[in-house]
């Protein structure tokens, strides 16, 4: 938390209990506010200078920032943890892809093919690297602005600039404004001249240092031009230095309240680790120690997937499971007479029960009801999973309006729902199905059978 509900009371008016906020004390209402619950502007005896102090105050300790637009932006920062067993990660790091203007014509499509086409489903979402970093290190302005428009031609992804020649950063920045690029390298050298360019257009930028102390500055500076979406790289020579860096910055954010620091942070191991399987491993360490955005100078399918399972199972919030949406799925091409099985929205549960409907080759709709991410079973137990609520979910998914029998399959775990679904369902026959998805390859074909005939 930036700051308690005791420590907002002492900059509110203490007027007498004028409720005018909504809170039958000024009290109340900072802990409302402290918690999120409330905004500094219900109070109307509050300056603006204030508002402004309580709106920087209860911001996050780190803060948020857009890379990309639409669909494809990431999002990074905003955590509220040093450990995840804490509370929850919050924003995955966005993994780049490095396209070098130095790397050949042959390559640049390859790589532009690669964020597009590695893309993996897995448990209910889809896995991808997030981000493109067109690198200027040929020392051909013209080269690297042709790069930029071709990576901005070619895909709708976000893009880190990467150019230690500020004009060619800036007019590469025009090209792709409108998806809001990261401008790296911003530096102690190029500050003074960066700034007045970067107001002209606002996009989120990253200041560079040589050290953690070297950021802090620059940091400052910026947000007194009123420029707050910043990433910070402290210059991290190797793995040990990057380790020691990424912790001392998120401890400082968030155990100290230090805002200069309280920015997300990049991290290259296509700089650091120029062995393919070394600059793996140190992405690897990069996921479970802090860094908001991962550049990699190169992946394939078998580097890639790892990284982003390990991601994925550290950034899922662990007071809450997996699950998928509530709604009929189809399973190859159903059609008015194909077998209708139901299950709960745990998405291991779902991904067992339809993966073993498809290996049957029967094809079939498959009707997930909400049970709060559990498991058939369980969800029963804990009263998520009755007759009457499955019933309801069947009347309204729209599943009646694609078939002409009136026949349901239910896990046989559940069996004893059976009654209670027939009188949450009149018409519908409910039959019982196997007891694990195991059992249902032996029991689909012959049940797809008797609905034809």
């Amino acid at each position: 938390m930036p700051i308690s509900g005791s420590g907002i009371v002492k900059m509110l008016p203490g007027r007498r209990p004028c409720k005018d906020c909504g809170f039958p004390t000024c009290f109340a209402f900072a802990m409302k506010l402290a918690s999120g619950g409330a905004t500094v502007d219900k109070c109307p005896y509050l300056s603006e200078e204030t508002k402004a102090k309580l709106a920087d105050l209860l911001a996050p300790l780190i803060k948020l920032v857009t890379i990309g637009s639409g669909e494809s932006k990431v999002l990074i920062g905003n955590e509220e943890v040093i450990y995840r067993h804490e509370k929850t990660y919050v924003h995955p790091p966005g993994i780049s892809l490095l396209i070098s203007d130095k790397e050949s014509k042959t390559k640049v499509e390859e790589k532009i093919r690669k964020i597009k086409e590695l893309q993996f489903p897995w448990v209910g979402v889809n896995l991808r690297a997030n981000l493109l970093a067109p690198y200027f290190e040929s020392g051909d302005k013209n080269k690297f602005l042709a790069l930029v428009k071709k990576v901005y031609d070619s895909t709708d992804t976000g893009m880190v600039l990467i150019s230690q020649d500020v004009d060619a950063l800036f007019s590469a920045r025009d090209i792709c404004a409108d998806r809001r690029p990261l401008l790296y390298p911003i530096t102690k050298e190029n500050i003074d001249k960066a700034i007045p360019r970067i107001k002209t257009n606002p996009t989120p930028v990253c200041v560079h240092g040589e050290s953690i102390e070297e950021l802090i500055p620059l940091t400052i500076k910026l947000k007194s031009a009123g420029i707050e979406e910043i990433v910070l790289d402290p210059g991290s020579k190797n793995l040990t230095e990057a380790i020691r860096d990424q912790t001392f910055i998120r401890r400082a954010a968030l155990k100290q309240s230090f805002r200069p620091l309280g920015y997300p942070t990049i991290a290259f191991p296509c700089f650091i680790a120029k062995d393919g399987l070394k600059e793996v491993l140190t992405a690897s360490a990069f996921i479970d120690k802090f860094a908001s955005i991962i550049v990699i100078s190169d992946f394939d399918r078998y580097s890639l997937l790892p990284l982003l399972v390990q991601r994925l199972n550290i950034y899922t919030d662990p007071r809450f499971p997996m699950a998928v949406e509530e709604k009929y799925y189809e399973i190859g091409e159903p059609d008015e007479q194909s077998p209708i099985l139901v299950t709960s929205n745990w998405a291991l549960t779902y991904f067992i029960v339809s993966s073993a409907i498809e290996a049957t080759k029967v094809p079939s709709f498959l009707c997930v009801k909400d049970a709060e991410g559990l498991g058939v079973l369980t969800a029963w137990a804990a009263g998520k999973f009755s007759g009457d609520s499955v019933g309801a979910m069947i009347k309204k998914c729209g599943i009646a309006d694609r078939i002409k029998h009136r026949k349901l399959v239910i896990p046989g775990k559940v069996a004893r729902i059976k009654g209670e679904l027939e009188e949450a369902l009149p018409g519908w026959e409910i039959v019982v199905g196997p007891r694990e998805a195991t059992g249902i390859g032996g029991f689909l074909p012959e049940y797809a059978k008797s609905l034809k005939k």
